[in-house]
């Protein structure tokens, strides 16, 4: 299904020069991954203690966007620079649900928000990355599809943390938009886990 995750390769042609200067700097891939998840869990904290402040949820769609570059320069460091080891995988994997329930489960706190459906949607977004990566236990690729993969996800939080901070005031809207999100999450897990066993089992 159609995701933001396609858009990948034409983001990393334009990450890719700053990947290079970072590699010449000795910059290391696994360093990248550290920062991106401290950035996340900072903002993560500022907005758990100010969940309504508007240029916390304003500076979030930004945060999102760097922490996005620096997922795409990690893997290029370790790709193309010979960086690539058990750590770093680990580091990404782990970084990635780290740093989304830092940033997302803020969120629960706003006014007329139902917190269950946040760390619900949370939650999933995590149970739908783990699918990702048993794909590889089963002896299938790491699988990415959507409908809600973690840019796709990023790009809605950032949507509302936007709106949000440009004044429009919480409401019941939030709680529709994580009922959409939680209906997308499942129906991500479902892809994700049938396009693994397609790929193990292609005539099955």
């Amino acid at each position: 299904m159609p995701s933001i995750y396609q858009l990948k390769p034409a983001f990393q042609n334009l990450l890719r020069p700053l990947c290079r200067r970072l590699a010449h700097l000795g910059i290391t891939a696994n360093q990248v991954t550290v920062s991106a998840i401290i950035l996340s869990l900072g903002l993560g904290a500022a907005l758990a203690f100010q969940p309504q402040s508007t240029w916390l949820l304003l500076l979030l769609p930004l945060v999102l966007l760097i922490r996005m570059a620096l997922n795409a320069i990690d893997g290029m460091l370790a790709r193309e620079h010979q960086m690539q080891s058990p750590l770093g995988g680990i580091l990404n994997e782990l970084g990635d649900v780290i740093a989304d329930a830092g940033l997302y489960l803020p969120f629960a706190l706003l006014p007329t928000v139902y917190p269950w459906l946040v760390v619900l949607v949370v939650l999933l977004a995590t149970i739908s990355e783990m699918t990702g990566v048993i794909a590889i236990q089963i002896g299938a690729s790491r699988r990415y599809d959507g409908p809600l993969g973690k840019s796709d996800r990023a790009f809605l939080f950032g949507l509302m943390a936007l709106l949000l901070g440009l004044g429009v005031p919480p409401g019941h809207w939030l709680n529709i938009m994580f009922g959409i999100l939680l209906m997308l999450s499942i129906l991500t897990i479902f892809n994700r886990a049938s396009q693994a066993l397609k790929q193990v089992h292609p005539h099955v």
